[in-house]
């Protein structure tokens, strides 16, 4: 019979039951997600990413934007009064992987899309202190180059596995969306789309 003596002082024993509560614990709280709606279905409105706004979630991505803005309003007062209404998960279901965050060095983004103009989000990658002085966010001048979007298509029908229901009319005709756009534009194009479906859905 295991008593809290044996456990206590058996170090490799307290390790196992440990890895067992806590897996138990972890499967309690996670398993469920999987069969509730508000979790696994889009909200209203939403729509998979266009191509150019994909090529922008991967520079986001690439270039380590989510080390320093969060994608995920917490349903708090101070939360909602400052960035609109909390992220839900239905808004990210075409996602893969999602990017919720927690850390804010600068500010959170989640409902960034619509609210300044392309010219604005311009200028703010290019030279972020033009129009926030005291911004220690770096100049992404980069990102000026052309974009890259030969795979465009391959990332598409990868998605489409996955379940984001993109149709072959729109991955055959995505690389031209493509042409003549800079790795900015795509970047843009990612910002803009930023919580706009809850906005739409409500």
């Amino acid at each position: 019979m295991l008593t809290h003596d044996k456990i206590e002082k058996n170090i490799g024993l307290m390790a196992i039951l440990v890895i067992l509560v806590v897996s138990i614990g972890g499967l309690v709280e996670i398993v469920p997600l999987f069969f509730q709606k508000s979790t696994t279905e889009p909200v209203a409105g939403l729509k998979p990413y266009a191509p150019l706004a994909l090529s922008g979630r991967d520079i986001y991505i690439r270039e380590g934007c989510y080390n320093c803005h969060s994608q995920m309003i917490r349903p708090f007062r101070a939360e909602t009064e400052r960035y609109g209404h909390y992220s839900v998960a239905g808004e990210f279901v075409y996602d893969h992987p999602f990017q919720w965050g927690s850390k804010r060095t600068g500010p959170d983004l989640a409902r960034v899309g619509g609210r300044y103009s392309d010219a604005w989000h311009r200028t703010h990658l290019l030279n972020p202190r033009d129009l926030v002085p005291e911004s220690n966010m770096p100049a992404y001048y980069w990102l000026a180059r052309p974009l890259y979007g030969e795979d465009i298509e391959t990332k598409m029908t990868a998605l489409r596995r996955v379940g984001v229901p993109y149709s072959d009319d729109e991955i055959k005709g995505a690389r031209e969306q493509l042409a003549g756009k800079s790795e900015l534009d795509a970047l843009i194009a990612y910002l803009q789309g930023m919580g706009t479906a809850l906005k739409q859905g409500n």
